[in-house]
């Protein structure tokens, strides 16, 4: 049945995807996955780039954050309104370190219904009247991955990347922004911000573990694309990172 989510998401993806197919040398459906990741990344790259700064930032408050958790944990309320206070003095906003995540959850729908779509011959009647019809997509990678299978290949390092991605800005936090700020060094329950830390650094490897979980029962395709967009977060986080030394709060 013909939907809105068909026609906003699926449908599109297919279509971008069948006309790179058929547009890039070789006909590989992997080489158009790549390419089709490579726009949404940079389509998604302001956005990108805001969650980053958006991250940053989080990691210089924690220890403030983690203060006031702890300081009104019976009075939820105040604490709601002293956390606010802090993001508005300090212009972040941690909802939008969600954004971009929240914006690829439908494309990824979307690719896995297009891939589905797109390796069976019955989706064609969904291209547009420009976009040539190939009859049939060939499912295999290099000639050979078959993307409309489970790769278990293309999962680990799907998971692998994925890993260097959450450790990259583990690494680059600055010990001091670790440590209470000076206004709230004395209070006891600034020891607490350490508890942050250890969940962070414990999320940088169970992660990876289920990216494989998911990965390994998704089509290969899916876990191609999986892939590539976290090895190009990867290198935006590295060029951002470069730019902005550790000891730094980027001015938003």
């Amino acid at each position: 049945m013909y939907s809105i989510f068909t026609a906003l998401f699926i449908q599109p993806t297919l279509n971008l995807l069948v006309w790179l197919y058929d547009t890039l040398p070789g006909h590989d459906v992997g080489i158009a996955i790549i390419v089709l990741t490579i726009l949404i990344k940079l389509v998604l790259y302001p956005l990108t780039m805001k969650q980053l700064k958006q991250q940053r930032a989080l990691q210089t408050l924690q220890p403030k954050i983690d203060e006031i958790r702890t300081r009104l944990k019976d009075k939820k309320d105040e604490q709601a309104r002293e956390l606010m206070a802090l993001y508005a003095k300090e212009k972040v906003n941690p909802g939008a370190a969600c954004l971009p995540l929240l914006i690829q959850l439908p494309v990824f729908i979307g690719l896995y219904r297009a891939l589905a779509f797109g390796l069976s011959s019955k989706s064609f009647d969904l291209l547009y009247s420009f976009v040539p019809n190939p009859q049939q997509l060939n499912p295999h990678f290099l000639g050979v991955i078959d993307l409309a299978q489970p790769s278990y290949v293309l999962a680990v390092l799907a998971a692998g990347v994925q890993f260097i991605q959450a450790r990259q800005l583990l690494k680059t936090t600055s010990p001091a922004a670790l440590k209470p700020p000076p206004e709230v060094a004395g209070n006891k329950a600034a020891e607490d911000e350490s508890m942050a830390a250890m969940m962070n650094k414990q999320l940088a490897y169970t992660m990876p573990i289920v990216t494989i979980i998911i990965g390994i029962k998704l089509p290969g395709g899916l876990t191609l694309y999986w892939f590539v967009m976290s090895a190009l977060t990867v290198l935006q986080q590295a060029w951002y990172l470069k730019r902005l030394p550790p000891k730094m709060e980027p001015q938003l």
